[in-house]
């Protein structure tokens, strides 16, 4: 089944061409059954970009995904075009007020590690969101720093800055091959890694109900499941295009920014060869199964996401 995704979107087009199913409202209409309601908090500059980056994991399951895109309430992106914002994006006020509710949220990184959380802008709304996932979302996903921001709020795990960017691709261990988020996993997998923060095993270890999925010795632990919250926490970057570190990287090449070459990246660490993907298959990997465990796990009645044995009695 494809991802429902307006014809006008620019990832419908980006999409179509390489070949992952998508359809629009029209087409999602006649089809007799209950789509999975994704949505994504987009906190990324690049909107598009990330947008298309998400929907191609997410739309590549025999699934029907019905993808929203929200937005925090107060802030205006400066990098994406205001009609595009205003045509495809809800601010999260308007979201919380209807009540709705989703099967899966992804709330995406941000550009803002060096500031301490209490310091960005929207950081209270960020934490109504999170609380919000409690009853209205029946699975989120926390990537990079949205997901530093989800254990923080959750567990009090702290973000540590780090000397030097951690920049490049690493090896992770597969800590937990039974997992049904890691099924068909390799033992260990290339991730691209793009942060100055990281989060520590020693701290996870010393919070209850933390499990380290993924782990690198270079750089940490990566994929995190947090089920008392039904939440999976990603600090690295599986989503990423093939060239996505060499446009950071050429970036800040251009504005004379000091940035070592991404490592184990491009083929002898030569920035003038074209970049290797050793990532796309373990990408589609993780959010699909991340989708099938939605779909396998979801109540048929979206009303009940976030309701409780209880509750449910009463109905």
């Amino acid at each position: 089944m494809p991802i429902k995704i307006p014809s006008d979107l620019p990832a419908y087009d980006v999409l179509s061409h390489e070949g992952v199913m998508v359809m629009d409202p029209d087409q999602a209409a006649r089809q007799d059954i209950r789509p999975l309601r994704i949505a994504l908090l987009n906190l990324m500059p690049k909107k598009i970009q990330t947008e298309t980056q998400f929907a191609r994991l997410i739309g590549a399951t025999p699934l029907q995904i019905d993808l929203s895109l929200i937005r925090m309430s107060d802030h205006r992106a400066r990098n994406t075009a205001a009609d595009h914002m205003e045509s495809f994006y809800r601010p999260f006020a308007e979201v919380e007020e209807t009540g709705e509710k989703f099967d899966g949220l992804i709330i995406t990184g941000a550009p803002i590690e060096h500031l301490p959380f209490d310091e960005v802008t929207y950081w209270d709304e960020l934490r109504r969101v999170m609380d919000w996932t409690q009853s209205h979302v029946h699975s989120t996903f926390g990537v990079c720093w949205g997901g530093m921001a989800m254990i923080h709020h959750f567990h009090g795990v702290a973000k540590h800055l780090l000397d030097a960017k951690a920049f490049g691709c690493f090896r992770h261990r597969n800590m937990a091959p039974a997992s049904p988020f890691l099924r068909g996993f390799s033992d260990d997998c290339v991730i691209p890694v793009s942060r100055w923060t990281e989060i520590r095993q020693d701290e996870i270890d010393a919070r209850d109900g933390l499990t380290t999925l993924l782990h690198s010795d270079q750089v940490g632990p990566c994929l995190v499941e947090d089920p008392a919250h039904r939440a999976l926490y990603i600090f690295n970057h599986l989503e990423y295009d093939s060239d996505t570190l060499k446009q950071e990287y050429d970036r800040d090449v251009a504005n004379g920014t000091p940035i070592n070459v991404p490592c184990n990246y491009y083929p002898d660490d030569d920035p003038k060869r074209p970049p290797q993907n050793r990532w796309r298959s373990h990408a589609h990997l993780l959010y699909g199964n991340w989708i099938s465990e939605i779909y396998e796990t979801t109540p048929y009645d979206i009303d009940q996401i976030g309701l409780s044995s209880t509750d449910l009695r009463r109905r």
